[in-house]
């Protein structure tokens, strides 16, 4: 009788250890597309996508995320609507507050900040340039982060390629992989971003065959993708391209992923009630615009992890 409550007690210890030490983490990337005057005449002003966005991260409670395409202003707006997070960063023209950021935002309470850089996408890394054939500057930001709670440590890399210069785009993936190689060890990595090309393409293949890293969508038990990452604002389009990613490291394990593909809805002049026999006569439809809060859907992976 003792050795059956002894072994009781022991599978008991087993399994309360493996839940203390196994620790879910939700990360996701965001190109939330930059704030400019065309947007707002066809109505996808930043204003009234804000307040959308801010409220998906939320809900979807994303621990920590990449974003691209952000101005400074935007970057504020952001931070004053989601007060648990902190974020690291530079502008890309000016390594201050010029140009887009590709800043990677994190919850406070829950993580602490080790170290932080950047550097852009180019032969010369540490001042703002345009690398190799493409139109504009490139930059990636890096953290180095500790869970408060379980003590893991991880990095987290964010970018933006170029969408115009080809060898821009190879030559980045190949920087991005040879600074974590080189800066990194054996500690777990998370890389995100809008990389500008899809699954197909020659530089997601880099890094997807590198033994380093791997795309969480091929590691992932749970897939929930019923289209790409690309949109153009326009909700009835669909793709099978994927060119916002999330590649991490072996010991991360996945349990699901998904391209999150929230929309919201905008008045209609001179819209006409709907009413139907199909549902209770209290209920009326009106007509409204379909619209996405950005020009491409975030991804959203879960990761479960050991310390």
């Amino acid at each position: 009788m003792k050795k059956i409550i002894f072994s009781i007690i022991f599978v008991s210890f087993i399994f309360s250890t493996l839940n203390i030490t196994a620790q879910c983490l939700k990360v996701a990337t965001y190109n939330i597309r930059n704030e400019n005057s065309g947007d707002v005449s066809n109505g996808n002003g930043w204003a009234k996508r804000c307040p959308v966005i801010c409220n998906l991260i939320q809900f979807h409670d994303f621990d920590i995320f990449g974003a691209q395409e952000v101005l400074h202003g935007q970057l504020l707006n952001m931070l004053n609507a989601l007060p648990e997070y902190n974020y690291i960063g530079v502008g890309r023209d000016d390594g201050k507050e010029k140009g887009e950021y590709a800043p990677i935002f994190y919850k406070t309470e829950k993580f602490k900040l080790l170290k932080s850089g950047h550097y852009w996408m180019s032969t010369v890394t540490d001042t703002p340039n345009k690398g190799w054939d493409a139109v504009l500057p490139r930059i990636c930001t890096w953290g180095k982060f500790l869970d408060k709670k379980s003590g893991f440590i991880f990095w987290f890399f964010n970018l933006h390629m170029d969408h115009i210069g080809v060898e821009a785009r190879k030559h980045s993936a190949e920087l991005v992989l040879k600074t974590i190689q080189e800066k990194c060890g054996n500690d777990q990595v998370i890389l995100t971003g809008d990389f500008n090309v899809d699954q197909n393409n020659e530089s997601y293949t880099l890094l997807n065959t590198s033994g380093k890293l791997k795309d969480a969508r091929d590691k992932s038990k749970i897939v929930y993708a019923t289209n790409g990452t690309f949109n153009n604002f326009e909700a009835s389009l669909k793709t099978d391209s994927r060119i916002d990613h999330i590649f991490v490291t072996s010991k991360l394990n996945v349990l699901r992923y998904g391209v999150l593909t929230d929309s919201y809805r905008s008045e209609v002049e001179n819209s006409k009630e709907i009413k139907s026999a199909n549902f209770p006569t209290e209920v009326s439809l009106q007509q409204y615009l379909v619209r996405l809060p950005s020009d491409h859907f975030p991804v959203e992976v879960e990761l479960e992890y050991s310390k």
